[in-house]
């Protein structure tokens, strides 16, 4: 029997994995085609399947949305192409939550042998040996892995918070700050912890309104972009 290749599996931090495959939109090579944006890589266990249909309704709904953010949609099973391609078509018959004549436009990996999702790690023996789990990787402009999310084969990711964390990921890069839990656009941000005794007691001294601190190691400021 051939002895599938051991890959280490990504971690937060690293660059992601490179390979070649051919998805419902042509050939890609990942995540080389992708550098200069964001993407949501994700994997689901089989089309055909209802939640896994609902799934790409949601994905395919919030693709523009996403792309004014430079973020763009890849997906994965290890189902064939052709059976990607009729799923897909199928899919445009369905009508869900207010949602109907969704077409999938981002590109659909075909996984039959299972290379892609081992060397993501998605294929996880305690839930399924031949059905990848519902992993979500958040990749940069830089093609480093950023977050990543997996779900049980039962559960259905939730699309807002995929939103959020890109949002919260991408004030963070540009701004030099941290996001609270439950952060929205336009909440408060927190600044960086102060580095010295020095700047702590500016900070807890400052009475301009422009940073403000619950303690010292715990500084917040306005989202002047709210």
């Amino acid at each position: 029997m051939e002895e599938k290749e051991f890959y280490k599996m990504p971690l937060i931090g690293d660059v992601a994995p490179s390979f070649k495959a051919v998805t419902t939109q042509g050939e890609i090579d990942f995540p080389k085609d992708y550098k200069g944006k964001w993407v949501v890589f994700f994997s689901h266990p089989a089309d055909f399947t209802p939640v896994c249909t609902t799934e790409f309704m949601a994905f395919a709904s919030m693709a523009d949305d996403l792309k004014k953010l430079n973020t763009e949609l890849v997906g994965l099973s290890v189902d064939s192409l052709y059976a990607h391609i009729a799923w897909l078509r199928k899919i445009q018959e369905i009508e869900y939550k207010g949602m109907k004549n969704v077409e999938v436009n981002f590109p659909l990996i075909e996984d039959i042998k299972m290379d892609v999702s081992n060397k993501y790690g998605m294929i996880q023996p305690g839930q399924s040996n031949t059905q990848a789990v519902r992993a979500v990787f958040i990749i940069d402009p830089e093609s480093k892995i950023r977050t990543i999310l997996y779900y049980p084969l039962s559960t259905g990711r939730n699309m807002d918070e995929i939103k959020r964390i890109i949002l919260a990921l991408q004030k963070a890069d540009k701004d030099n700050v941290a996001t609270p839990a439950d952060w929205r656009p336009g909440d408060d941000v927190i600044v960086p912890t102060a580095g010295s005794c020095g700047v702590a007691k500016e900070r807890m001294d400052d009475e301009s309104g422009d940073i403000y601190c619950l303690d010292w190691f715990m500084c917040l400021k306005k989202d002047k972009e709210s």
